[in-house]
Parts: structure tokens; C-alpha cells; sequence
């Protein structure tokens, strides 16, 4: 026996926990004062309540209700309602700690028990107490209501256990009896034969007499007259009742101390007992055996509750609580054709999904008298034979072999003749042998019908589980993968990483698998080739593949789909877990955890249209949409999601989504139409960039003048050549007393009188002048002049020219009043017409637009500021009708056959056909010689990774060719390359980033189509390369960014960044010798950067360190060795000054001099220049270090990578042949630290970045 672990949680001392019966929610009852509601499912905290003063000890969910009650040592029993959240009243009577507190199933009543020795009944409706039970002389620890009669049981710690009948109180409450007055003089008024505490309505029925010391809890059992009973005397007691007496049956010991709560197991015969020596124990109850024991190492055990209609249970304990299931629930089953073999009642039953009838066929093995045996958990059915493998965790793993009847007569065959074995799984492999699993010694044992071993394989890996596969193959899983492995051959075929893979669902014709693991699925082909995965935040529970390749599969609250490409979704809510057989069309057959088969009604619908539209079947699309009611805002976010915004625009109801779909699908008519509908200027404006931007110019003329947009009018009508409607808007512009629009119009048109006349009401009278004498409008100069009252001598800098010309805007090239940009003729999609949803004439149309005779008339019609006004009613309704009527006649409209009857009369002659004799004899002749010469077979030529491979002698290319190891081999030679890790993902994304991938049919391979450079040169294949994924242009941004982090002082992030780039140089390829060289530069930049900002880091580390002499001593070094990274020139003056202020500050003023004197020579600002002049004025006076440090500017040297210390001129060295970072000797051998991946002083021939001469 098991204890399946489903939720746990982390908190203070749990005193009473409470399930709900229908949600998955547990209450928990804190040491604190909090009471805590949980999602267990989800394992999520959904609320926490906080009125408590003092530990909550009591919680209980009302059966039916949106409530719930908590008793506390605080002496009061709160009533809260969770939707609410917020307590709702709060009962007071109580003189000491509330113990617990229980709803009644039936009646509105709330128990309560308490340490002032006595019980409370209350009527939560009236919020009244109704009775007091007393009679117990101690603490009473527990008191609960009888599910189903008028029982109520308390414990004590009196060391009894009291039985009280509770039948008056119901029958007084039915009679509406009043409720029991608070005070004691109004019950000085009652019944003389009453007293105080109403005892006439519930009297002691039994006392049980037992226990040696107080008893913690009582309970009743569920269906039988027994009653359960535990306390401080480490015993568990079990007592019989009927109408006249109750007596003690039995006693389970085992405990080891205080026994704090039990309970019977509300479906099978365990009792469970919980205690404070930090175990959990389970009885059989028939026996009074125990069966298991569960341990925990530090928590002690305070409370135990089993779910009203679930196999789950909970316990509270010191740091929180563990809601659990003692054995599995999923029923062994497995599935052939339209039969079902599965495990109910200890039987193996056959159920036809045809005719529904359901038989069982053969008993199994049940448990000996006093013993416990796990139910079957897999099943593994030959159909050849008749026999079925059923296996369990029983005696550490076994497997048990039955023989189904050939013919079923009725009778349940006998399970004696079944043959067993120990394994931990067991499946078959052929018509006449299984394999069997010893988990323990690693073997697979191939077995006959007659469980004899005929073969012991060693598997390669450490397998945890097998299941089957098609042919003689079988899966293997491991901790980490599942491996493809052959048992014939004894090979392995492939292998897939997944984690722990719990359960297995082959296709129908076993072309694709599902791997099913705790949280994620993992889809793949029966090659183990990963088609994707999916993920879940909850446990997935099995999974069964429908006939159009949909794997549905159910999760502890849904029935979901998944698409072999990657898409997911929930088809329908299930109340509880239900295990999947079968799917055929809507139907879901399935087995709950009873072991019985259900069928669920689901809806095909939404994963047919979603993979019809992934395998490219838009018939059955448009099939679909026609024929269902495919609506809703995931269906529409993934239409345009994946690229189908035609299809989701006839779904959509929403003006707004509609405006947007339609834009963003092209659909201008169906845009308009929105446009329209929501009539608002942002939409407008919107409308007409995406129809000038499709040059639709008679709808961005209708958009503008519906937001009264004049200039863009005139602008539009100006370019278009437009010069009537740029009368009309100059017009419309003097109505409107608008002197800008005006003089832009009269620009436009060239009207000079009437911009002499705006210039001049404007009050610009030197401009009305010069533009009127520039032009030759001698007479309206004069009259400016005059009225100005200037004399024409004061006007200077006017020469007179030849005869003056008017000056007119120049005519558009192409003038027309019905211009549409050029559009190509596209021919219709597959949804073009397809569908009808009221929209009239929806859809784009080729050549002149609908809306081109409505903005003409809307112009034409009036010649007032009103015009703009467009109202679409009549107007659009009146010339609705010739939109394609003049198209048509215009050549705008159906083809017309250009050709004509005489074309057609002389194709024949045109084409050359006359010759066709004479081909026909030059064929017939070739044919003859062919066949008289023999069949030559076609030279096979070189595939497209070959010629890559053969025409570049650069890895990169190689990778991309698949070549993985040449690549390998000339890295190796070139740069010393010791240690690809670092380099595996770029291989792999190179491999990937040079071909794309088409798929074609649903079960069939795709495609994988190679990318070239130059996919021009297709003729020779000499020059063909793959495409190029790293690049000189990339790495130079790469370079900006990591300039920009050091500039930041983001050391990290410019570190990351730099040996980013350094790593991706190797796989740079550049077509001239130029190139190559600021390639080379690069990889010198990124390694003097890497080393600088690894030295800083060092220096920022040992900042932070305790100041010591040394200390100090190496943070002024390091600062130097900074200075000499050779840096650009701005992070060399940020260098220069850190170094000098961190000299300084130890006073080491010969160096800070120093480096104040470079920084000068770097030419800073004015204010730093000043501080470092003021800075080698100071160290003058004081040349001196107080600190040995290892530094001399003046003899030259470079910087051990490794030690970061200097290597002066003449000292030996080494270095890496591929960054060229340089290292004292002590370091040959050893992996590069700036780069990662070359061996310090290899041979190299150098980087070649450069694939010929150039």
C-alpha cells in the first residue's frame, strides 16, 4: 500500500482541516488563528480568513451552502461565507476553547464541542443555540452528527464515549417549536418536566466505557451501526451499537502515543488512525490488523478527514497539512477494435462498444483473509491468443497471465489457472511471447505462453519502465528519455529525451506516439522523432488518439486536444478524472475510477477546423464553417495568429475587430463598410493610409472628407491632377473663411488674382504687391500701391524683367478623375465567395472601386461648406448600382476575349503548328535509335549538402552541410579548438538555420529544403553555399552593444556580450580580404575587452573585501593593468581616472601622477583635464608609492589572462591560437579563460574566414 502524496502545504501547526464536497478545496484550521482555503488541485492558496483570536481548532463545510464554520479558543463558533469572504455572524455561548464544530447534513443545524464540558446545537438559520448536552465531566474533545439518523457521538477526556439521541430535538424543530431562551428567567417559565438545558429533547442514549485514559475522538461509520473511537491511551477502539445497547468489538494497538483522530475509510474496509509518535497507521477492518504505516520524521499528527464522495483523505500536522489517496484508482484496461477489457470487482470484464454489452470474463487474484493486495495497474491484452498480462505493485512488482474463453458461455472463468511471475511490467512482443521487466537485477525477460524464460536481454540504459511498440520493438524509459529498442537485434533504434513517462498511447496504425508524463506530453512519430509538446500545470491522466490523428487527452478537470504540430485547447469540464478508451466522431468512451464505462458528448468541431487547417484542407474548412457554429474570440485570436485574418474577418460581429481584420487582410470593401459602421476620425484616418498605401484613391478621398480633412484634399486632388475638384475646394475654402486653404488652393490651381486677393485681406500688402507685379497684373499692383499709400520711388529691388508669364503648378503627367493606382489582377483564393454572411458584394474587386462615382457626386452635387457633411444614405444608394457597370465598360470589369473569333481562326497558323509532322518523325526517329542502342541509365548527380561541403573549405559551411566532424577537424587544425560545449548550440543552430522544413501529408516526412547564399547561381552547382546565419554586419552591432554596456559600466552584461561575439567569429564568412581583416580586428577587440572587464570585476570584487595592505596593494595594480587593456579611447579615459583616484586613495603618487599625465594626453573635457593637472601637481611635490606594487609603465608589457599580472618584455609566454590571449608558461595546456575553447599554446594554421582569394 501506497500513500499517493496529492497536495501539501507549509505553514503552522494544522488543528482541523474540512474538504468541500464538490469543489477541490480543503480547509485548513491554523495554530495561529488563520483559517486557510486551498485548491488542491491547483496547490494554490485561494483565501485566507483572520477573525480568530487564538488557535481555530473546529472547520467544517456546509454540505450544500456557500458556508462555513470555524470554532477557536477564542469561545466563539464563527459562520463565514466564502463567496463573500467575510464572516457572516458569530454564535456566543461557549465558556472555554471550541474543540470542533460540524454542520448537520439534513437540518440547519451546526454542532459544537467545547472544553466547558458541555455540547451546543445551534440554529445557524435563527443563529439561536437549541440544546446543551451535558453530562460529560471533562473537556469534551469531539462531537459529530450521524449521517443518516438522529445520532450524535461525543468523546471525552473522561475516558467515554457518549451516544445521545437526538430525535425529540428534530421533532420539536419540525413542530416549529420555539428556540431555547439565553436567559434563565425566562426558563424559570418553562415546562416544569424541561430543565435548564432541554434535556427532555436529547437524552444519553449510551455511554461507552474503555478507554484507560481521555479519548480524543469518535465517529460513526458510514452505512454500519459501528462506531470508531481513539484517545491518550495509544488504542483504537471499534464499537457495535443497535436499538438497545452498544458493546466493544475490538482493539487495534500499535500507536506509540496520543491517538489523535481515526476515521473509517468511506469505501473499502480500512479504518485510518492518526497520531503524535508522527504516524499514520491503517487497520483492516474485518481483521483488526495492521496493514501499513506511514512516517513522517519530524511532524506529529493532530487530524484526519476523508472526503464526503472521493478516495481522498487529509491530515493536519506541525508544519501544515497532506491531502492524500492510499492506492491507485486508475483501472487496468486495455483496448482491441471495438472491445474493452478492463479490471472491476476483481474481475476482468469485457465490454463491446458496439452493442454496450458488458460482461466479466475471468476472476483474478484477490488478497488473503488479513492482507492487503494492490489493485491491477496495467493490462496488456493479445488478441491472437486470448490472453491477457495483468500487473501490480503487488509482492514489489508482479505480473499474472489469464487465459480469456474462446467461447463465453455466461460463466466467469476460475483464476486458478492463471500463471504468475515476479516484474515490474509485463507486456507482449509477439503473437506467442511477452517481456517481462526485473527492475531490480535490470534484465528483460522474453517469455513464452507457458512462462518460461526463452531469452534474458541486458538493456543499454536503466530502464524504469516498458511499454509496447510496433513490430518486435519496444519503448524503454529512463529517468531522463525513452529509447526505440529492438529485441530481436537487441539495438537501440533511436532514442527521444522526455521526462518520466508514466503512460504510453499509440495511433490506430502506430505511426505517432504519445508520451505521457506528469505535466507534458510529448508527441513523435514511431521513429521517436519529436513532432512538439505540451505542457500542463496539473497532472495529465491519460490520453487515447481519435481517427483523424487528434490526440485527446484528460487532465484532472478537462478533456483537451493536441494537434501533432503543437496546438492545444479544452474540448469540455469534467467534474472528476475520467480515463480515455476510445473516440469515434463526438464520442468519448471512457472509465471513471469506479470501473465504470462512460460515454462523454464532446464537439469535434474546433480540432477538425484547426487541423484542416494545418494539413491545407480548405475544403473542409469552408465545409465546417458553412455547416457549424465555430465562433468565439480563441478561435478568431488564432485565425490571425496563424496567418488566416480572410477566414477569421467571417466570424467576427464586431465592428472593431472587423475594421481591423479587414485592413490587415486587404479587404478594403469590407473596411469601408466598418469604417462606416464606427464612423470616428481615428478609424478614418487609419482607412485612408492603408487604402493610399493600396492605392485605393477614391477611398482615401471618401475617408478625408468625412473627417473634413480639406488640406489632405487638396493635396490628394493636386497630384491626381484633379483642377475641377480644386475649384470646388476653393470654393468650399472661401465659405469657410479659411485665407490658409485659400491661398494653398489658389497655388494649387494657379488662380494669381485670387492669392493677390488673400494676401491682401490678410493685411499682407508687400507680399499682394510683389505678387502681383511679378506676374504682370500691372493694374491690381497699381491699385495695392495706392491703397498703401507708398510711392513708387520708396520700392526698390523689384527689376524688371522680360514680358512676365503667369506662374502655374505643373499638370500631372497622367490627368483622370477615375484613378485608381495600378493594381495586379489577383485570382481568387480558396475562400473568395466561399462564404455569405450578409455582407453585399464582400470582398475585393479588381480594377475601378465602388466608392469612385460616390466621392465624385458627393463633390459634384453640392457647392457649399455642407458638401462635407456625407451622409451615405441616399446618395450611396443611388450609385450603388453602376459600380461595376462603368468598370465593366471602361475594361474594368469581366475579361473580354481580346483575340475574337479571327485570333481564334488563325492560332493554329501563328503558333507554328504546320510543323507538327515534321517533329513528330524527328521524335519517332530519336525514339528508334534509343531502343536499338540499350537503356543508358542517368548519372546520379551530387545532393546539395555535398556540393556545399565540396565548394567551401570553411567550417561554417560544413556545419551547414551536416559534417559535423570535418568541421571539427578544421577548427582543430585553424584555431586549436580543445572544447566544443561552448560551441554546440551555434552548430545546431547553423545546421538549422540552412534549410527549411515543408510538410506535406499528415503521417508522411517532410520536406527539408536546403537554403542557399547565392540563390541566383542555381545553374552550377560549384557555387553553391548555404546561407550565411552569422555575419560581419551582425558581430559589428554586437560590437556597438557591447561598447554602449561598458560605457553603462554593465560589466556583466558587456562581458556576456564581447564572449558572445568572440565565439560567434569563428562561424563569420566574408566574401574579400578587406572583410577578413576586420574580422581578425574584431576577434583583438573582444579579447582586450574581455580581459579588461575581467580585471575590473577582480578589482570591484577585492573592494569589497576587509582593506588589508595586500589587499590594497593588489586593487592599485589592478586599476593600472586596466589602463593597459588597450581600450577605445573614451573607456581608456574612464580607465585612466579610476585608476588615478584608487592611487591616489592609497597613496601611491607616483602612479596616480602617472596616470594623470596619460589622461592628459587623451585630451578629457576641461573640468577632468583640470582635476588631473591640479592631480599631477600634487604627486610632484609627494613622488613617491607607499605600496610595493607590481607595476613599471615604462617597460613594456601584456597581461596573463589567467593571473592578470604582468609579462614584461622578454619573459617567456604562450598564448591561445585563437583569441591570442597571452599567458605565462605555468598555464600551457590548459583551456583559454578568454575565450573557453582553444588549448593554450597549440599549433594552429590561424582563423580562415575567407572561402577563396578574392
Amino acid at each position: 500500500m501506497q500513500m499517493l502524496t496529492k497536495f501539501e502545504t507549509k505553514s503552522s501547526r494544522v488543528k482541523g482541516t474540512a474538504f468541500h464536497p464538490k469543489r477541490p478545496w480543503i480547509l485548513a484550521s491554523l495554530h495561529n488563528g488563520s483559517v486557510q482555503l486551498w485548491d488542491y488541485r491547483m496547490g494554490t492558496l485561494l483565501d485566507r480568513f483572520e477573525e480568530h483570536e487564538g488557535p481555530v481548532r473546529g472547520i467544517s463545510f456546509h454540505p450544500t451552502q456557500e458556508l462555513f464554520v470555524s470554532g477557536g479558543d477564542d469561545y466563539k463558533v464563527k459562520v463565514w461565507n466564502y463567496r463573500t469572504r467575510r464572516c457572516i455572524f458569530t454564535l456566543q455561548g461557549h465558556l472555554d476553547y471550541v474543540r470542533t464544530v460540524y454542520f448537520h447534513p439534513e437540518q440547519p443545524w451546526i454542532i459544537s464541542a467545547s472544553d466547558d464540558q458541555t455540547i451546543r446545537i445551534w440554529n445557524w438559520q435563527s443563529r439561536q443555540c437549541i440544546a446543551v448536552l451535558t453530562g460529560h465531566n471533562h473537556y469534551v474533545m469531539c462531537a459529530q452528527f450521524h449521517p443518516t439518523e438522529d445520532l450524535v457521538v461525543s468523546a471525552c477526556l473522561d475516558q467515554t464515549v457518549r451516544v445521545w439521541d437526538i430525535s425529540g430535538l428534530r421533532r420539536k424543530s419540525a413542530a416549529g417549536a420555539q428556540p431555547m431562551m439565553s436567559d434563565p428567567l425566562s426558563s424559570q417559565r418553562m415546562n416544569a418536566q424541561g430543565d435548564f438545558f432541554n434535556v427532555t429533547d436529547v437524552v444519553v442514549k449510551f455511554v461507552l466505557e474503555g478507554h484507560t485514559r481521555g479519548v480524543n475522538w469518535a465517529t460513526f461509520h458510514p452505512t454500519m451501526p459501528l462506531i470508531l473511537s481513539c484517545g491518550d491511551d495509544r488504542q483504537v477502539k471499534i464499537w457495535r451499537m443497535n436499538d438497545s445497547r452498544a458493546w466493544e468489538v475490538d482493539t487495534c494497538r500499535g500507536h506509540y502515543n496520543n491517538v489523535n483522530s481515526a476515521l473509517f475509510h468511506p469505501k473499502r474496509e480500512f479504518i485510518l488512525s492518526d497520531s503524535e509518535d508522527k504516524t499514520i497507521r491503517v487497520w483492516d477492518t474485518t481483521r483488526r490488523t495492521l496493514l501499513q504505516t506511514f512516517r513522517r520524521d519530524q511532524d506529529r499528527f493532530w487530524c484526519l478527514n476523508a472526503h464526503p464522495e472521493l478516495n481522498l483523505f487529509a491530515a493536519g500536522h506541525d508544519n501544515g497539512l497532506i491531502v492524500f489517496k492510499l492506492e491507485r484508482e486508475r483501472p487496468a484496461a486495455a483496448i482491441h477494435q471495438n472491445s474493452l477489457l478492463y479490471v472491476k470487482d476483481s474481475q476482468i470484464r469485457l465490454h463491446d462498444f458496439t452493442s454496450a454489452n458488458d460482461a466479466p470474463m475471468v476472476s483474478i487474484r484477490t488478497a488473503p483473509a488479513g492482507q492487503y493486495l494492490p489493485p491491477p495497474r496495467t493490462m496488456s491484452f493479445n488478441p491472437a491468443e486470448k490472453a491477457v498480462l495483468v500487473t501490480s505493485d503487488a509482492e514489489g512488482g508482479s505480473y499474472e497471465l489469464y487465459n480469456l474463453p474462446r467461447q463465453f458461455n455466461g460463466q466467469v472463468a476460475d483464476s486458478t489457472q492463471a500463471r504468475r511471475g515476479a516484474g515490474s511490467c509485463a507486456i507482449w512482443t509477439g503473437r506467442n511471447r511477452f517481456a517481462v521487466l526485473d527492475k531490480g537485477a535490470q534484465q528483460i525477460l522474453i517469455k513464452d505462453l507457458s512462462n518460461q524464460t526463452t531469452k534474458t536481454i541486458k538493456p543499454p540504459v536503466t530502464v524504469e519502465a516498458i511499454f509496447n511498440a510496433p513490430g518486435s520493438q519496444i519503448l524503454l524509459t529512463t529517468a531522463t528519455s525513452v529509447v526505440l529498442f529492438d529485441v530481436q537485434t537487441r539495438q537501440v533504434i533511436s532514442e527521444i529525451n522526455a521526462a518520466p513517462v508514466k503512460y504510453v498511447a499509440w495511433s490506430a496504425d502506430m505511426s505517432t506516439v504519445a508520451l505521457l508524463c506528469k505535466h507534458t506530453i510529448t508527441l513523435a512519430t514511431k521513429q521517436l522523432e519529436q513532432l512538439c509538446q505540451v505542457h500542463e500545470t496539473i497532472r495529465i491522466k491519460s490520453a487515447v488518439w481519435d481517427a483523424s490523428g487528434v490526440l485527446l487527452y484528460t487532465t484532472l478537470n478537462h478533456v483537451k486536444f493536441a494537434l501533432p504540430r503543437g496546438d492545444s485547447g479544452i474540448i469540455r469540464t469534467i467534474d472528476n478524472p475520467v480515463y480515455l478508451v476510445r473516440v469515434q466522431g463526438g464520442d468519448v468512451h471512457c472509465l471513471d475510477r469506479e470501473g465504470n464505462v462512460e460515454v462523454i458528448k464532446v464537439d469535434p468541431t474546433e480540432f477538425r477546423f484547426k487541423l484542416a487547417l494545418q494539413n491545407r484542407n480548405y475544403e473542409e474548412v469552408v465545409s465546417i464553417i458553412r455547416n457549424s457554429n465555430l465562433v468565439g474570440q480563441s478561435i478568431i485570436a488564432y485565425l490571425q495568429k496563424n496567418g488566416y485574418p480572410e477566414i477569421a474577418l467571417h466570424f467576427v460581429r464586431d465592428d472593431t475587430a472587423r475594421f481591423e481584420l479587414a485592413l490587415e487582410c486587404g479587404n478594403m470593401d469590407i473596411a469601408l463598410e466598418t469604417a462606416k459602421a464606427i464612423d470616428k476620425p481615428a478609424y478614418w484616418n487609419k482607412f485612408s493610409q492603408e487604402a493610399l498605401r493600396r492605392g485605393h484613391v477614391h477611398m482615401v478621398e471618401l475617408a478625408h472628407q468625412r473627417i473634413k480633412a480639406y488640406d489632405k484634399l487638396s493635396f490628394l486632388y493636386s497630384i491626381t491632377g484633379n483642377t475641377e475638384k480644386l475649384a470646388k475646394m476653393q470654393k468650399i475654402s472661401v465659405m469657410r473663411n479659411d485665407l490658409q486653404s485659400r491661398l494653398q488652393n489658389s497655388l494649387f490651381i494657379g488662380d494669381v488674382e485670387d492669392r493677390v486677393r488673400v494676401l491682401q485681406e490678410s493685411g499682407q500688402h508687400a507680399l499682394a504687391y510683389l505678387t502681383a507685379k511679378s506676374h504682370g497684373l500691372a493694374d491690381e499692383a497699381e491699385a495695392i500701391r495706392a491703397a498703401a499709400g507708398v510711392d513708387e520711388a520708396d520700392i526698390v529691388g523689384i527689376e524688371a524683367t522680360a514680358p512676365p508669364t503667369l506662374l502655374v503648378p505643373t499638370a500631372p503627367i497622367i490627368s483622370s478623375t477615375e484613378l485608381d493606382w495600378p493594381q495586379l489582377h489577383v485570382s481568387k483564393g480558396i475562400f473568395d465567395g466561399k462564404f455569405s454572411f450578409g455582407d453585399k458584394g464582400a470582398g475585393p474587386h479588381p480594377g475601378k472601386s465602388r466608392v469612385a462615382d460616390l466621392a465624385t457626386a458627393a463633390v459634384d452635387g453640392d457647392d457649399t461648406a455642407g458638401a462635407w457633411d456625407i451622409d451615405d444614405g441616399d446618395n450611396m444608394g443611388a450609385d450603388e448600382g453602376d459600380a461595376f457597370g462603368s468598370g465593366a465598360a471602361a475594361g474594368h470589369g469581366d475579361e473580354v476575349d481580346l483575340l475574337g473569333d479571327e485570333a481564334e481562326a488563325g492560332a493554329e497558323g501563328g503558333w507554328g503548328s504546320d510543323d507538327d509532322g515534321e517533329l513528330d518523325a524527328e521524335i519517332a526517329a530519336e525514339a528508334t535509335a534509343a531502343a536499338a542502342a540499350g537503356f543508358v541509365a542517368p548519372q546520379p548527380g551530387i545532393s546539395e549538402l555535398e556540393a556545399w561541403s565540396r565548394n567551401s573549405p570553411l567550417a561554417v559551411d560544413q556545419i551547414a552541410a551536416g559534417n559535423f566532424e570535418q568541421a571539427m577537424k578544421l577548427l582543430r587544425d585553424q584555431v586549436g579548438i580543445a572544447s566544443f560545449d561552448a560551441l554546440k548550440p551555434a552548430f545546431l543552430e547553423i545546421y538549422t538555420a540552412s534549410r527549411s522544413v515543408l510538410t506535406t501529408a499528415p503521417f508522411a516526412s517532410p520536406s527539408r529544403i536546403p537554403l542557399r547564399r547565392n540563390p541566383e547561381d542555381s545553374a552550377d552547382t560549384s557555387q553553391h553555399l548555404p546561407a550565411q546565419l552569422y555575419s560581419l554586419s551582425s558581430a559589428l552591432e554586437q560590437l556597438q552593444q557591447g561598447y554602449r554596456a561598458t560605457t553603462t559600466a554593465k560589466f556583466d552584461d558587456a562581458l556576456t556580450l564581447f564572449k558572445r561575439l568572440l565565439l560567434s567569429l569563428i562561424f563569420v564568412s566574408v566574401d574579400t580580404t578587406k572583410d577578413a581583416n576586420e574580422v581578425k580586428q574584431l576577434l583583438q577587440i573582444c579579447r582586450r575587452y574581455i580581459i579588461g572587464i575581467t580585471i575590473e570585476l577582480e578589482r570591484a570584487a577585492a573592494a569589497k573585501e576587509e582593506p588589508t595592505e595586500d589587499n590594497s596593494t593588489r586593487l592599485v595594480e589592478l586599476a593600472a593593468y586596466f589602463t593597459h587593456c588597450e581600450l577605445r579611447a573614451d573607456h581608456e579615459k574612464l580607465s585612466l581616472r579610476q585608476a588615478m583616484n584608487t592611487a591616489y586613495k592609497h597613496k601611491c603618487f607616483k602612479a596616480a601622477g602617472e596616470f594623470a599625465q596619460r589622461l592628459l594626453e587623451l585630451v578629457p573635457t576641461p573640468q577632468i583635464a583640470d582635476k588631473a593637472r591640479k592631480m599631477v601637481t600634487i604627486c610632484d611635490r609627494q613622488s613617491r608609492d607607499t605600496l610595493a606594487i607590481n607595476y613599471d609603465a615604462r617597460n613594456p608589457f601584456v597581461i596573463c589572462a589567467a593571473s592578470h599580472s604582468p609579462i614584461y618584455r622578454g619573459e617567456p609566454a604562450v598564448n591561445c591560437p585563437y583569441c591570442q590571449a597571452t599567458y605565462k608558461p605555468e598555464h600551457d595546456g590548459q583551456l583559454c579563460q578568454v575565450c573557453t575553447i582553444a588549448k593554450i599554446g597549440a599549433k594552429a594554421t590561424g582563423l580562415r574566414s575567407l572561402a577563396s582569394a578574392e
